[in-house]
């Protein structure tokens, strides 16, 4: 069957347009690391969808790949620009990245009790809020896990009740017959029944 030809223009239904970059993205992205093996070439792809997402493939550093592409291409002192203002937005991403490090390293520090002293009386009964909710979930945890191990320990017993139960069935039938122990509570019961008289004189004396 011969593939119709697709014209060139924006796809209008949503669904469609979607499937169509997921397929063309993964196409492209399969040639550009197909390029870089067979070829030894120095490849970078950067995809932004329709909703912001990126979507990039790099035969080595993308930053050097980057960086190299400015310096070989028209408008030198532009180009620097760019790339001076590229190398500022990942250093700001970078401080941003390192400022929200320290805030959770600091709400780990409180949780755990350090650095109360500069809090006010909200903050410190938020504090106290987080590790009420952080217990709740914790003993929620826990019982979880005692009940299941309980439920673990009743299937381990019942299977080997089971396993008992077909081990006494292959004995042989006079062995299943065997009259139980008696324990020695038992003997001693029987010996305080037994009754005794006492005579005095010679034995020829005793009367019934």
């Amino acid at each position: 069957m011969v593939r119709g030809k697709i014209q060139m223009k924006r796809i209008e239904n949503t669904t469609s347009r979607q499937v169509t970059f997921s397929k063309r993205r993964h196409g492209l992205l399969k040639k550009a690391f197909e390029l870089s093996v067979l070829c030894e070439a120095e490849v970078s792809v950067i995809v932004f969808s329709q909703k912001g997402r990126l979507y990039e493939f790099s035969s080595s550093d993308i930053h050097e790949v980057i960086a190299r592409y400015f310096k070989q291409a028209k408008g030198g002192q532009n180009n620097n620009i760019a790339v001076e203002q590229y190398m500022q937005q990942l250093m700001r991403g970078s401080a941003s990245m390192t400022k929200q490090i320290e805030l959770l390293d600091a709400s780990q520090r409180m949780l755990l009790g350090y650095g109360l002293s500069s809090c006010t009386s909200e903050e410190l009964q938020e504090i106290e809020s987080q590790l009420v909710r952080s217990l709740s979930r914790i003993r929620e945890k826990k019982a979880q896990l005692w009940k299941d191990e309980i439920e673990h320990l009743k299937d381990k017993e019942r299977l080997l009740l089971e396993e008992n139960a077909r081990l006494i069935e292959k004995l042989p039938a006079q062995e299943k017959d065997i009259v139980p122990y008696r324990s020695q509570s038992s003997q001693v019961s029987d010996i305080d029944h037994v009754e005794t008289e006492l005579f005095i004189g010679l034995p020829e004396m005793r009367c019934s």
